[in-house]
């Protein structure tokens, strides 16, 4: 351990033996001396602040020159009390300050111990008490309004680490000042008090125990009194001064001179009719002093003046020299092959939406998007950008995935959107239209006719709420594109966290991270979500000596997640499926042909329509119970038939009966055959 890591413990007993040991006079005379300059660069350093945090340690500062204060205090009061004497420092206040005056020295004792006490510690306590309020409120806040950043691509994860721990650090130095200010306040009582007991106990023992005059006794103690209560009332009001300069202190890229200089004196206009009054003013009273400030503020009005247009002129040739600059230049293309993987475009008139200044939230909600999908799918959704484009027409948005258009949308931004889930009752005046997300019939309605729909039993959502189920669609639609090796790397390292040997097991020594991306793809593919990571590595190093084909390898992985994708497709209390006939099952088994480039079929396009067309007959039944189209299946015609019909059926959902909860009673409302 370093020397200097014992310096704070050794300071603090230090402070607190002074109160017990007794001290000479030439020590004390040196620790007040000190303790003043202590105090003083403690004042400046908060002058030449530019952001409160720079000082965090203020506070715990503020409470060891308090106690180091208040040890002295009671050292010197020994000493009054026992000796009569209490070194040169306390003796040379009381005489220069007081003037050899009892009655002035009193009176300036007791005035800056009041204007120590009523104004500047009251003032930075009630401050204090304010700004550790409002910090904490305002920490929601600040926390969205950095993931709104984030989001926006705006910041980097670093930035919005670092301003994430200022905003807690800023919460707990208010919160600190709010207690610490305390101790200043209390301070200033406990020098009040000491005043008294001195004198009336210097008076006491200088009459009875060392038979002095009542005037000289008067003379004496009340004398070293007062110095004595100058010597710490003008560090207390030091460092009061400096609590009310640092929790008044705003953040600013300047410090508190350079911005009284910018802020009171930026303006000519306001220099030249203050140096006008002050001549007015110098008519009636005493006219030379406001004469001498009239020329001053008019010298420095002139100078800032001129200082402003030459400002502006030398911006205007920085600019004229920086467009020159820029078109001389040779173009930098690295930037435009960056690629979004998603990009949403929102014409003019939907653009306060995504504006926080304007009470628009989509910002907010596309945050909420990428939780919520992490705890639904177990996948990271990348940066989801947000531009206005002028091609669009006003009330249009596009989605983009990587660049490429993926789905489009028009709003009535001053509308609701009504649709009604199959109970609703009544008809609705409005605007017919189709729900972009799912293509349901809706209607916009304004709002006038909100209150009536919901009471005929119509879902009413507002445009941002479409656009965010919208997005939240197509970004499960296209999750298995959004999810590459770079993510997957993410992930794995997330689970090395807390499951170090089946990483270690299976990556890099069996499987490349390409290999694992495949299969996490083909779960995403058909939606199911790979959350429990650890499962689907532990599956994986399972199985990856039996095959290393990554197709079979994502069906053993289902087998183990059966009862999450049960839970996820069938969560019902008697489920309902379609089932397959044998001779079908056996049909697409002999029609796989396995290749080492991979697996195909060969079944006649007839035969494959032929399929489908009875399949969309049997899924008839499950729509109109309003039930999703599941299919029963044998494992190992799972995954071939699943490929044979997701073109013509993309929503379908296959599970093999390994999947099923053994628990659970499956009803077959058909079966499809050949």
């Amino acid at each position: 351990m370093k020397y200097n890591e014992y310096a704070v413990p050794v300071v603090i007993l230090a402070i607190i033996l002074t109160i017990i040991l007794p001290i000479p006079s030439f020590l004390l005379d040196f620790l007040l001396a000190l303790n003043i300059i202590i105090t003083a660069v403690i004042l400046i350093n908060t002058i030449y602040l530019e952001n409160p945090l720079q000082l965090s340690i203020f506070p715990s500062i503020l409470v060891i020159t308090t106690l180091f204060r208040l040890s002295l205090n009671v050292t010197s009061t020994k000493l009054i009390l026992a000796d009569g004497n209490a070194g040169k420092v306390i003796e040379g206040f009381g005489k220069f300050v007081g003037r050899n005056n009892l009655v002035v020295g009193f009176i300036v004792f007791f005035v800056i111990t009041i204007v120590n006490f009523m104004v500047i510690t009251k003032g930075a306590e009630r401050i204090a008490e304010v700004a550790a309020r409002f910090t904490l409120d305002a920490m929601p806040g600040k926390q969205m309004a950095i993931d709104a950043d984030l989001n926006a691509g705006l910041i980097n994860d670093m930035e919005a680490k670092e301003r994430r721990r200022n905003v807690q650090r800023e919460s707990d130095f208010y919160g600190a000042m709010d207690g610490a200010s305390k101790f200043v306040k209390n301070d200033a009582i406990a020098g009040i008090i000491i005043t008294f007991l001195n004198i009336i106990g210097g008076i006491i023992i200088g009459m009875v125990f060392r038979n002095e005059d009542i005037n000289y006794a008067l003379q004496k103690y009340a004398l070293l009194t007062i110095g004595d209560g100058l010597v710490s009332q003008i560090p207390a009001l030091m460092l009061s001064a400096s609590t009310s300069f640092i929790v008044t202190r705003a953040a600013s890229d300047s410090n508190l001179t350079q911005d009284l200089i910018k802020q009171l004196f930026f303006s000519p206009r306001v220099l030249f009719v203050t140096s006008g009054l002050s001549i007015i003013l110098g008519t009636f009273l005493t006219f030379l002093p406001f004469l001498i400030l009239s020329i001053a503020l008019g010298v420095i009005g002139y100078k800032m003046l001129q200082i402003t247009k030459n400002a502006q002129k030398t911006d205007e040739v920085r600019v004229e020299k920086a467009e020159a600059e820029e078109i001389r230049k040779p173009e930098n293309v690295v930037s435009l092959l960056q690629i979004d993987p998603i990009e949403i475009e929102l014409g003019y008139s939907l653009l306060p939406m995504a504006d926080v200044n304007q009470g628009g939230d989509l910002l907010d909600r596309v945050v909420m998007i990428r939780r919520q999908l992490a705890l639904e799918l177990g996948m990271i959704v990348p940066i989801i950008r947000l531009r206005d484009n002028i091609q669009l027409s006003p009330s249009e948005y596009v989605f983009k995935i990587k660049g490429v258009e993926v789905a489009r949308g028009e709003l009535m931004f001053d509308h609701f959107l009504a649709m009604n889930p199959g109970t609703a009752e009544g008809e609705l005046e409005g605007i017919k239209t189709t729900e972009p997300a799912f293509g349901l019939p809706a209607i916009w309605i304004d709002e006038s006719q909100r209150d009536k729909a919901e009471m005929l039993g119509y879902t009413v959502v507002d445009p941002p709420s479409i656009i965010s189920t919208h997005l939240t669609a197509i970004i499960k639609k296209h999750a298995h594109e959004l999810t590459g090796r770079q993510e997957v790397q993410t992930l794995i390292e997330n689970v090395r966290q807390n499951y170090s040997a089946v990483v270690e097991e299976l990556v890099p020594k069996q499987m490349t991270i390409g290999e694992i991306q495949k299969v996490l793809v083909n779960l995403l593919k058909e939606g199911v979500s790979i959350r429990d990571l650890p499962t689907i590595l532990e599956t994986l190093a399972d199985y990856i000596t039996v095959t290393r084909d990554t197709d079979m390898l994502t069906e053993y992985v289902r087998q183990a997640l059966g009862r999450a994708i049960f839970k996820q497709f069938l969560n019902q209390a008697s489920p309902k499926v379609v089932t397959l006939d044998p001779n079908l099952e056996q049909k697409i088994m002999e029609s796989v042909q396995k290749t080492e480039h991979g697996t195909y079929f060969s079944i006649e396009p007839g035969t494959i329509n032929k399929i489908t067309k009875m399949l969309s007959k049997q899924l008839e039944k499950l729509t109109n119970l309003g039930l999703p189209p599941v299919v029963l299946s044998s494992p190992v015609v799972r995954l071939y038939f699943k490929r044979m019909t997701e073109h013509a059926v993309p929503d379908l959902i296959v599970l093999s009966y390994n999947e099923l909860d053994p628990n659970v009673q499956i009803q077959s409302v058909g079966t499809v055959s050949i």
